[in-house]
């Protein structure tokens, strides 16, 4: 149950994305689905996939430590591309892109 967290955050930042259309709501996006595939392939690994664990607790507190370290990281990305002129040419949009050049 602990990929649901981080399923839910990537359905709404997809959401987000396609009424912003910015490059960084999308990376955001991606590394949400990773979690997801992460927390989805760790369960069929342990044969438990739809299987509630004993503490549902636990679990979606799990599933939210997996999101905000999800969320930590795109801010350390966000971060480093204010410092790298590589890392934030692939942080933009393409009209963000060209507007740089």
């Amino acid at each position: 149950m602990c990929y649901t967290i981080s399923l839910a955050a990537a359905i709404i930042t997809t959401i987000w994305w396609r009424r912003k259309k910015e490059a960084r709501i999308w990376w955001l996006s991606l590394m949400l689905y990773g979690g997801t595939l992460f927390g989805i392939v760790d369960h069929i690994w342990h044969g438990e996939l739809f299987l509630i664990s004993e503490s549902i607790v636990k679990d979606l507190s799990l599933g939210c430590i997996i999101t905000a370290t999800v969320f930590a990281c795109w801010g350390i990305i966000l971060g480093l591309s204010k410092i790298s002129t590589t890392l934030s040419q692939y942080l933009a949009t393409p009209k963000e892109h060209t507007s740089r050049q």
